[in-house]
């Protein structure tokens, strides 16, 4: 299986195509030299801790609680950048929960815990067999936390849904636009691009006519504004709910 649906909390299907395993592998190799990077600047810290502290207890003690942070990378980079490391960054790969729900971070714990096994103690073997011959290409950890590794490199675009980018401190100008539905809305955002793409004014008009009637409003706003004003007031009282 090479693509993932995921459902939106709007209920609209997003396709995404499952990461495959060399792109996990090379993202994994990038996390890897930069751990090595880090490692080396660890060490230098620790020569130059040396010729301070006489004391190689006290020495070591510094370099370990330098080198916490590399233990917990995996972790602490997936919290922070929303599913990904520097690696998955790069190659545009991103960690998601496969029934739609957000990621919290103790399914990234779970999947951190589990490279133990799929990873270290088998020198990999164990993921790369798990991935390989799962439906959607999971290792232990990934199914453990309920996760999947998807590519971003050509995902669905909010444009091609009738999910609208809508700022916090936007104020809706009609309110009955929830006597909408998705299928509608969809309908008309589909037909207002295209007619806009092509400077259809006819049909940007008898578009607005129509969506008038059935929302009831009277509006001075020129068409174009009005069915975009339309698609966003829906975004923002379905994003609220």
């Amino acid at each position: 299986m090479g693509n993932l649906q995921i459902n939106t909390t709007q209920n609209v299907n997003l396709n995404y195509k499952i990461a495959s395993i060399g792109e996990r592998i090379l993202a994994f190799l990038i996390d890897g030299f930069i751990l090595y990077l880090y490692a080396i600047l660890v060490n230098l810290i620790g020569d130059a801790i040396g010729y301070v502290y006489e004391d190689r207890w006290t020495q070591r003690g510094l370099v370990s609680l330098i080198f916490l942070p590399a233990m917990f990378y995996s972790v602490i980079m997936h919290s922070i950048f929303n599913g990904r490391t520097v690696g998955k960054i790069l190659l545009k790969m991103r960690v998601v929960r496969f029934d739609g729900s957000p990621v919290h971070w103790s399914n990234y714990l779970v999947r951190w815990m589990l490279r133990l096994v799929d990873i270290w103690l088998f020198v990999g073997s164990i993921g790369l067999l798990t991935i390989l011959f799962s439906e959607r290409r999971q290792r232990l950890g990934d199914a453990a936390a309920g996760t999947v590794v998807i590519s971003t490199k050509n995902k669905t675009k909010v444009s091609h849904t009738i999910l609208e980018e809508v700022e916090e401190v936007y104020e809706p100008k009609f309110t009955n636009v929830t006597l909408l539905t998705d299928k509608d809305v969809r309908l008309i955002k589909d037909t207002y691009l295209i007619a806009k793409r092509s400077n259809d004014y006819k049909t940007l008009t008898a578009l607005r006519v129509k969506v008038e009637s059935i929302l009831q409003t009277k509006s001075e706003l020129y068409d174009r504004q009005y069915l975009d004003t339309v698609i966003k007031d829906y975004n923002y009282y379905t994003q609220k709910l």
